[in-house]
């Protein structure tokens, strides 16, 4: 289906082989082998980062005045935009989500460019007041050489949440790439090629994480690393990281609760559980992934949830053009088979499916959407992240019953309330321990607001203006007048 069977790497401005074997990138909703990617050892990397960090020193970003800057990022969110059909179907081809979230996922990205391309010129130092023989100023450098480590679940757009803030900003990028998904990332070289920016500055890489990934997070030359990612995956980086003493954002798991109050609009709920769970196969770090509701409205709900889950058609992603209650295969088969075997275990443990809850008998990396009720706190599946189509539903009585159960957990990602009381709205609000915090609306945001997690849903913040400032240290010049002459 692609013409093209063997994907490069790029670095310093030249489509490369890699030094280990290629991989085989499997498309998840037939089985079959769409292409071969080259692959990077810790050599590639090595060369990446040589390529970045001669750039950077090159001053060919950091001289230009910020607009400049700003043009090239904003001609690179040109180029996607310009090229969405293409990308999309890749991007369906090689990571099983319907074609129609491919597109936004690609209009997401070019939106990321275009957003960050608009803020380049905002950054500003400040003067501080010492008295009358001082002149006290902040400048902001960037850091250098960043390291991107991409997830595989959307592998297009998560890079442009990390690269257009690092290239506005006047750092350069080497940019992982995920194993099961890598090959939409070209079109990013690609968009840099037609914008004009200089070779070295953005170099992208596919190589699995215990050697490419180890050997980028461990570079003495890189000065400061981006990771979405598993929570166990995380904590390596944080710890490769800190043999440098390298800042990291991390953007890790969650087990997000959205609390549904007696007085909630259970039919406009219906939108949010749809693109809450089964978006992308429930394949997202900030998936609606418990629903507490008050205990007057479980029953109902329930009905509601289980007649939304039977109704998605579950099929190749390629051949689904519009939105509509459907959903493409997961990533691959051993994903799908993790989350078969969390909702197995949660069976043993006392929890029942009120539908769904396995593997479809077809080829594929397939698996129906699945409710499970009669869940308790303690479960597995009420603790531990599926990244699948599963939702657990748990019942409350009390608002401080739904705030505790919502906090039960260890992750701290995101949130949500449903309700028509103000005051109840404010009080989840701030008690629900997140990053972020939905009322009568999942994903309500964009772009511009600040996204990121507390506890082991990692540190820092992606996305609005909190992210620029990921990637520039504060520099303070004191001048000593009475020193000065001339």
């Amino acid at each position: 289906m692609l013409e093209d069977k063997f994907w490069h790497n790029y670095i310093d401005g030249q489509w490369v082989a890699g030094s280990a074997p290629p991989i085989n990138v499997i498309n998840p909703a037939t089985g079959e082998c769409l292409c071969q990617q080259a692959m990077a050892n810790a050599r590639d990397v090595d060369s990446a980062v040589i390529a970045a960090k001669k750039a950077h020193a090159s001053g060919q970003l950091t001289n230009m005045r910020p607009v400049e800057r700003a043009r090239i990022v904003q001609a690179m969110g040109q180029y996607i935009a310009e090229h969405t059909e293409e990308i999309a179907t890749v991007l369906t081809l090689e990571q099983g989500k319907p074609l129609w979230e491919s597109r936004i996922e690609v209009s997401g990205c070019a939106r990321f460019f275009e957003y960050y391309g608009n803020l380049a010129e905002s950054l500003e130092g400040q003067s501080i007041p010492l008295g009358h023989d001082y002149m006290d100023f902040t400048i902001l450098e960037p850091y250098g050489v960043t390291a991107h480590i991409i997830p595989w679940n959307f592998p297009f757009e998560m890079a442009a949440r990390s690269i257009a803030p690092a290239l506005a900003t006047g750092n350069t990028c080497v940019v992982k790439t995920p194993e099961l998904t890598p090959l939409s990332s070209a079109w990013l070289a690609r968009a840099a090629e037609a914008a004009g920016l200089p070779g070295g500055v953005l170099n992208l890489i596919c190589g699995h994480g215990t050697e490419a990934g180890n050997a980028l997070c461990e570079h003495p030359d890189v000065n400061m690393i981006v990771f979405t990612g598993s929570v166990n995956t995380g904590m390596s980086v944080a710890r490769a990281a800190a043999n440098t003493v390298t800042p990291v954002i991390l953007e890790l798991g969650g087990k997000s609760a959205a609390i549904v109050h007696s007085d909630a609009d259970l039919e406009a709920f219906e939108t949010d559980l749809r693109y809450g769970i089964f978006f992308n196969a429930g394949q997202i770090c900030s998936a609606m992934s418990r629903v507490i509701i008050h205990e007057s409205l479980y029953e109902p709900f329930i009905e509601k949830a289980v007649k939304l889950a039977r109704s998605i058609s579950v099929r190749p992603g390629i051949e689904q053009q519009e939105d509509g209650p459907s959903m493409g295969a997961m990533v691959c088969e051993a994903q799908r088979d993790k989350a078969v075997a969390m909702v197995e275990k949660a069976i043993l443990q006392g929890a029942k499916i009120a539908t769904g809850g396995k593997a479809l008998n077809i080829p594929g990396a397939y698996m129906e959407p699945t409710i499970i009720v009669d869940v308790r706190p303690g479960m597995e599946i009420a603790q531990e992240e599926v990244f699948g189509p599963v939702l657990t539903v748990m019942s409350f009585r009390h608002e401080a019953e739904a705030i505790e159960l919502a906090n039960s957990t260890q992750f701290g990602l995101v949130g949500g309330v449903f309700t028509r009381d103000l005051g109840c709205a404010t009080r989840a609000a701030r008690a629900v321990r997140c990053g972020q915090f939905f009322v009568n609306e999942w994903f309500a945001g964009g772009v511009e607001t600040p996204f990121g997690g507390v506890g082991k849903s990692g540190y820092g913040r992606e996305k609005g203006r909190e992210a620029l400032l990921n990637y520039v240290q504060t520099k303070n010049i004191a001048i000593r007048m009475s020193g000065i002459t001339g």
